[in-house]
């Protein structure tokens, strides 16, 4: 079974959109492969650096509010993935972006704003982790020698898609 979570990417702001995520004149390359360098080149935030080992290194995005907002492409979700990050946790999210994710079989969760807060106060440690277990719609967040969990909510359908690997993989299983 697929492991989803690792090492956190915490982007401090509501609306990241996905030309921030990925930049539309990147649209025309040919792979997801080609799209890797580019994860989240135009994004601005103080102290953010897209090439930093915190941001190479990471397996799990953490941000606020309307993540993935903007156009449709389907190349937001596959430059978080083919960059190693195969979950993407906020307060909430733009519809299609949400759906673009479990439809690559990657984790889109969803929580409060409470939540997303808790989460934050890990930002600062140098080590924290974050483990998904989406089957049981639950995460544990380490770091800075602290530990807490947190359930989810996550349809069933949309468990499927994602512990299947995505929506092709779904289809191929049950039709």
């Amino acid at each position: 079974m697929k492991k989803f979570g690792g090492p956190a990417l915490f982007l401090d702001r509501s609306d990241i959109n996905t030309d921030e995520i990925i930049p539309a004149k990147y649209l025309t390359e040919i792979t997801k492969q080609d799209l890797k360098p580019y994860l989240l080149e135009d994004l601005k935030l103080p102290g953010f650096d897209p090439k930093s080992e915190k941001t190479t290194g990471a397996g799990v995005t953490v941000s606020r509010a309307n993540f993935g907002c903007g156009s449709s492409r389907e190349h937001a979700p596959w430059v978080f993935e083919v960059n190693g990050i195969n979950a993407v946790i906020a307060q909430s999210f733009a519809r299609i972006f949400r759906q673009n994710m479990f439809n690559c079989g990657m984790a889109a969760i969803e929580l409060s704003a409470e939540q997303i807060d808790r989460l934050f106060s890990y930002a600062d440690a140098a080590d924290v982790n974050i483990d998904i277990d989406v089957e049981n719609a639950n995460l544990t967040i380490k770091g800075g020698g602290r530990q807490e969990s947190m359930r989810f909510e996550i349809s069933p359908f949309d468990k499927a898609l994602v512990l299947a690997g995505g929506w092709v993989d779904y289809a191929d299983t049950k039709y």
